[in-house]
């Protein structure tokens, strides 16, 4: 099977891109797109989107219609991977199965949400971080609920950053996008796919993995 995994940033893909062949094995292939930020659902789904502003959501209604045409007769799924921030997950997943269903033909597709943000996955391996932040904070990570609303990438900046996520922030979008990338390529290497505690995590991997063997099955 070929996947087509979309990500709303940078950093995401450089994570996945790590991520991926630990979960599906090399009879299988995959891409990563990278968007610049997540964006919001169109009202009008079947209006056309301007292709050069790549923002996720905006795009998506028609990406989908573009996959289901593309792969009616190819074994290929899209995965789609996004933060939840602070909308609700049961709403969020109502919308993006509005934008699925409207498809026709309808392409194989899986909506994973991270929570609250994609920093919950390395969050949910404690390991892996503390191999590649030896000093990383203790009692902040003490703190942390898998998986909880609790501005994520900030509880990790607080445990790993110089300064925590008050200096980062004060260095503006920029440097906090580059800082996350910086994480992805630290982090993902040492990340176990199997022992994640991250609930939005496992859901992506056995998703990811429930579509390989559907396939293999096939």
């Amino acid at each position: 099977m070929h996947f087509e995994i979309l990500v709303e940033d940078q950093s995401g893909k450089k994570a996945l891109e790590i991520l991926v062949p630990k979960i599906i094995d090399n009879n299988h292939t995959f891409k990563i797109h990278a968007y610049k930020g997540i964006g919001r659902i169109p009202k009008n789904l079947g209006g056309n989107i301007d292709a050069s502003k790549r923002i996720l959501l905006d795009r998506l209604p028609n990406l989908l219609r573009g996959y289901g045409k593309i792969f009616s007769d190819y074994p290929a799924a899209v995965i789609l991977i996004c933060d939840l921030d602070h909308k609700c997950l049961v709403e969020f997943k109502k919308e993006l199965n509005l934008i699925l269903n409207s498809c026709n033909p309808k392409p194989e597709t899986r909506f994973c949400i991270a929570i609250e943000e994609f920093e919950a996955w390395y969050l949910g391996d404690i390991s892996a971080l503390k191999k590649a932040y030896p000093k990383t904070k203790d009692a902040v990570l003490d703190s942390y609920e898998n998986d909880s609303i609790c501005g994520t990438w900030e509880k990790l900046a607080d445990a790993i950053y110089p300064g925590g996520s008050h200096a980062l922030n004060k260095k503006g979008w920029q440097a906090i996008g580059s800082e996350k990338s910086i994480w992805a390529q630290k982090i993902a290497p040492h990340m176990s796919i199997d022992t994640n505690n991250s609930p939005s995590f496992c859901y992506f991997r056995d998703k990811a993995r429930e579509l390989s063997v559907k396939a293999v099955n096939d």
